[in-house]
């Protein structure tokens, strides 16, 4: 039996015109399974050239930049062939800036400074999202649609996650697995979707509900012990 290959890499473009931030941002990255930060451009005329010679899969976009603004890059890259998906990371916290963002189709939007738990938080929805673009049903339901448009919103408990990076990098595998599930995942869900036993997702699904990150729900059924399954907490 032929064992499936794992899922490419999902490629990165960093785009700030602060040196510093831009590397932070690619360490970031390059800490999430699955993400590889590929360039880093510093202005929009960088960020066009580096979009075309890299056609990456997703670009972190600053608004502010030294040549114009992030969100006229983002109007000149929907009129390439492959468009990438867009997540701002910006000071910018004007109503402008925020509603201009939404109308171009940007997948989220985080506010500056960032830390690695909130920006690992949307980086799990932005592979989702891809994994269900790759694989769209023809006859997709209202259903479909309304999960995919769900990734699109923050996650909840995100900025309230404790910072991932000082966590075992199992559970920070569990962690991310709980916050791109809207609906809450039981142990066995967990232990299926990060590749480890179930008796080790138990013992990781109790140690992040201590500390407050994530809720147990207890669901009844008819007959048998009740089933538990875990949500990352909303604010």
């Amino acid at each position: 039996m032929t064992t499936p290959m794992p899922p490419a890499d999902l490629s990165v473009l960093i785009v700030d015109d602060d040196y510093r931030v831009a590397s932070v941002l690619a360490g970031f990255v390059d800490k999430v399974p699955g993400f590889v930060a590929v360039a880093e451009a510093h202005t929009a005329a960088e960020a066009r050239a580096l979009v075309e010679a890299h056609r990456p899969d997703l670009v972190l976009l600053d608004i502010y930049l030294p040549d114009g603004d992030g969100l006229q890059v983002v109007r000149r890259l929907l009129d390439t062939p492959r468009p990438p998906m867009v997540l701002v990371v910006s000071a910018a916290n004007d109503l402008a800036a925020v509603r201009g963002a939404l109308q171009v189709g940007a997948m989220q939007y985080l506010l500056k400074p960032v830390g690695f738990a909130a920006l690992a938080a949307r980086l799990t929805a932005v592979r989702e999202a891809h994994a269900r673009f790759a694989a769209w049903p023809d006859d997709a339901t209202q259903t479909d649609v309304d999960e995919l448009f769900a990734l699109y919103r923050p996650l909840p408990g995100a900025a309230a996650s404790p910072e991932l990076s000082h966590l075992a990098p199992t559970l920070q595998s569990v962690f991310r697995a709980l916050a791109a599930s809207g609906a809450g995942m039981s142990a066995s869900e967990v232990a299926l979707e990060v590749g480890i036993s179930r008796a080790t997702a138990q013992r990781y699904l109790s140690q992040l509900e201590q500390t407050g990150v994530v809720a147990l729900d207890l669901r009844y059924g008819g007959t048998g012990r009740p089933e538990h399954r875990y949500s990352v907490k909303r604010r």
